[in-house]
């Protein structure tokens, strides 16, 4: 399987997804810039966190508008695999791959810590490695992590199942229905404002986020 990460001006956590994807899974990985037109190599495309562009107008919204993204949504309208991590999650709720909106925190406040997480379903790639309720612990660092969707996009998100993770204990951003990371309706793309790629190696304290990249992995296998 071969990833690409999409690096942004501002991005900053696009190393961490490399570390995870080429040195601890021993996958290829390619940086993808901004600017760049063809992504028929990759197998799967990873937005990550940071600041792009700068966060200047609001999260994700200049993003939105980079040659790389059209390639993104055409990528995901083939029903090929799409993350988007923290601020990725922002472009693609931006680019309207994902339902939704994410706003600033509760209190106006950047979150910086670790939270527990709930595993609301198993059954798709991302998240069959995990147990069904399973939860897990996970960084989280944003300023604008509050999930909101009106009534009537809420209520199509949960009854269609496309809720895969809500924070457990404690609401960091007050997200509505606690809500921590999403899915398309055909669940291949996934958004979630939680650090997977931070929790990855026993060095940095835990292991938790490694599954969601192993089961796709397995998931891949099981299908070539």
């Amino acid at each position: 399987m071969k990833f690409g990460v999409i690096v942004f001006p501002g991005s900053n956590c696009d190393r961490d997804v490399q570390y995870v994807t080429r040195d601890l899974l021993k996958q290829p990985t390619r940086m993808v810039w901004h600017e760049e037109t063809d992504i028929g190599d990759i197998d799967v495309v990873i937005v990550p966190g940071g600041f792009s562009y700068g966060d200047y107008l609001r999260c994700g919204a200049i993003a939105r508008f980079s040659p790389i993204m059209q390639q993104v949504v055409s990528h995901a309208q083939q029903g090929k695999f799409v993350l988007g991590i923290c601020n990725g999650f922002q472009v693609l709720t931006e680019a309207g791959l994902l339902p939704g909106a994410l706003m600033r925190n509760r209190d106006m406040l950047f979150v910086c810590d670790r939270t527990a997480i709930k595993v609301e379903r198993n059954n798709l790639p991302w998240t069959q490695a995990y147990s069904q309720n399973q939860v897990i612990t996970l960084p989280i660092a944003h300023g604008e992590g509050q999930f909101y969707a009106d009534s009537e996009v809420l209520a199509q998100l949960e009854n269609n199942g496309q809720v895969l993770f809500r924070y457990e204990g404690y609401n960091p951003n007050v997200s509505v229905n606690i809500i921590a990371g999403i899915c398309n309706e055909t669940g291949n793309v996934l958004g979630m404002m939680p650090h997977p790629e931070r929790a990855c190696d026993p060095q940095l304290g835990g292991t938790d986020g490694l599954k969601l990249f192993e089961g796709l992995l397995a998931k891949v296998a099981a299908l070539a």
